[in-house]
């Protein structure tokens, strides 16, 4: 596969309103690229991203899942789709059956792409990119397209919070790395 040669310093507004295919037709989506520096080793933070129990570190308190037929994989393999339940806040309801499929998992680069979608969210489109910064730090940047049709902004909203909690999580880890969390 080609590298995709991506400027992750560029600095950008967090959210976007851009266009997108959708089921034959161009609509309205959502661009979300939320970044943050954290003092990790890149390829402890690489490991991580791969595996379920981060998921579920990072965005407890915010989005519980429940995994149809038992339990997530301990580590996610590219081409392999799962699908939950999400209760946000851990008791409301969210979207019915959300399915992620795990479209690229690039350990040279270290990208994680999935293609996501439930009944109210169409596209969620979540990629991570991982890369070497100054002072034994990563920098770890969430992209996320989002589209729900007329809720799209309000969904968009609400993640670019919750991308953006998901990274104060990821820094508490990092706080805590001598500890066994995940």
């Amino acid at each position: 596969m080609a590298k995709k040669k991506i400027n992750l310093y560029k600095k950008e507004k967090p959210m976007k309103k851009i266009r997108i295919p959708y089921n034959g037709k161009q609509v309205t989506a959502y661009r979300l690229r939320i970044s943050s520096h954290i003092a990790m080793d890149v390829e402890r933070a690489w490991e991580l991203v791969k595996t379920s129990a981060l998921l579920e570190f990072i965005t407890r308190g915010k989005v519980t899942f429940k995994p149809i037929g038992g339990k997530f994989p301990t580590i996610w393999i590219q081409g392999n789709t799962v699908k939950t339940k999400m209760l946000l806040y851990g008791w409301l309801p969210f979207g019915g059956v959300h399915t992620l499929y795990f479209e690229r998992i690039d350990d040279e680069q270290k990208i994680l792409a999935t293609k996501e979608f439930d009944a109210i969210c169409k596209v969620w489109n979540h990629t991570i990119f991982i890369e070497t910064a100054e002072d034994e730090r990563i920098l770890y940047i969430d992209e996320i397209i989002i589209y729900a049709g007329i809720w799209s902004k309000i969904v968009a909203l609400w993640a670019k919070q919750f991308y953006i909690y998901r990274q104060k999580r990821w820094r508490k880890l990092s706080a805590k790395a001598n500890e066994s969390i995940v």
